[in-house]
Formats: C-alpha cells, sequence, structure tokens
C-alpha cells in the first residue's frame, strides 16, 4: 500500500467511525430492541391455546422469513408511498430491520419457551404462582439463557444488515465508506476499512455474548 493510500485510509477512519457510532450502531440497537419485543408477542401467539392467535403469527413469520430483507426494506421505503404513507428513511430501516428480526427471534423464543421442563410450571403453579408469574419469573429467565446464544447470532447478523440501510441514503457506516470512496475513486480500499470495521464490531459483540452467556448459568435448572 502506498504513503497516499495509507493517508486515505487514515483521513476515511474518522468519518467511517462516525457511521458506525451514530448510525449503524443506534440503528441496529433499536431495531433489535423492538424486533425481540415483537419476537416475544409473536411467540407467545405461537404458544397460545386460541388457533387464530397462533395462525396469524404463523403467517406474519412465514412471511418474513420468506422474503428478503432488501424486499421488505424498499416495500417499507418505496412502496407505502403510493399507498400515501411517507416514512423518512432512517424510521423506515428500522421499522424494516424490526420486522424482519422479529419474525426470526420469534422461532427461537418459542423454541426456548418450550425447552423449559414442564416441571417449572407444575412448581411454580404448586405455589400458588398465575400462569403470567409464572411465565415472567420462571419460565422467561430460563428460556432467556437458552436464547442468548442463537438471539447474539441474530444481533450480529443485523448489525452487517444495517449496511442494506444505505439504499436508502441512511447515514451509517458503509454509507460514509461509499461517500469517500465515490470521490476518491478508491474502491476497494475504501469498502475493506469498511469491512474491517464491521468485523471488529462483531468480534466485540461476539465477547460480549460469551460474558452474557455465563452471567445467565445460573438460572439454568440443572
Amino acid at each position: 500500500m502506498t504513503q497516499s493510500n495509507w493517508d486515505l485510509a487514515l483521513s476515511a477512519l474518522g468519518p467511517i467511525l462516525m457511521g458506525a457510532i451514530q448510525g449503524t450502531i443506534p440503528l441496529a440497537l433499536v431495531s433489535f430492541a423492538l424486533g425481540l419485543v415483537l419476537a416475544l408477542v409473536l411467540a407467545l401467539m405461537r404458544l397460545s391455546r386460541q388457533r387464530w392467535l397462533s395462525a396469524i403469527a404463523r403467517v406474519f413469520i412465514s412471511i418474513v422469513r420468506g422474503t428478503p430483507l432488501l424486499v421488505q426494506l424498499f416495500v417499507i421505503f418505496y412502496g407505502l408511498p403510493s399507498l400515501g404513507l411517507l416514512i423518512d428513511p432512517w424510521p423506515s430501516a428500522v421499522i424494516a430491520f424490526s420486522i424482519n428480526v422479529g419474525g426470526y427471534a420469534a422461532e427461537v423464543i418459542r423454541a426456548a419457551i418450550l425447552s423449559v421442563p414442564q416441571g417449572q410450571w407444575e412448581a411454580a403453579w404448586m405455589v400458588g404462582m398465575s400462569r403470567r408469574k409464572a411465565l415472567t419469573r420462571i419460565i422467561l429467565p430460563q428460556a432467556a439463557r437458552v436464547s442468548v446464544p442463537p438471539l447474539s447470532n441474530t444481533f450480529i447478523s443485523l448489525v452487517k444488515d444495517t449496511s442494506l440501510a444505505s439504499l436508502i441514503l441512511v447515514t451509517e457506516l458503509f454509507r460514509q465508506a461509499q461517500k469517500v470512496a465515490a470521490f476518491s475513486q478508491e474502491f476497494m480500499l475504501l469498502y475493506l476499512e469498511a469491512a474491517l470495521v464491521y468485523w471488529v464490531i462483531c468480534l466485540v459483540l461476539s465477547t460480549v455474548q460469551g460474558r452474557l452467556e455465563k452471567r445467565l448459568d445460573r438460572y439454568v435448572a440443572h
């Protein structure tokens, strides 16, 4: 790499990191939090004894998992205006990513709840807990431990998927790299630099995931 390329990479690092801090990370965190809420609702609907609730959740999840995230993003940002509903780029990205996370995480949470032994439910009922209290105080903490690895992987995938938001002009990590690359015409260098930043972020998240799994071990019934 020549000296000028090093200088360009160093000068571009600031805007790319700012794109990560101000765009990628907030976008991923907000979308993931909303997606988890949606996923929990969908998982409980899937486990409901009301067949129509379970059917609605099943169809929703099937549609989300059966269509590309990019298509979902374009439907919300470019499609909804034709119906008179115009949404700005950032909230459009949040909505699309949240729906996508909700669809995938719902099955993870449902499987985690089902993995808790039936005896845990029965023990809670024997001490007089209602179904809701048993779910929130006994079942979900144990299910959370089981679901941490797959949900963490979902979050890491989401961080990388936020690069799709650049296609609707959301200013985030990859968008910043695109801007510098378009100005300097050094596409390979700047895109590799963006990939390196994504990789470092994912390494940090993987470390946090490992520590979180250890802390939640105490909730596991042995």
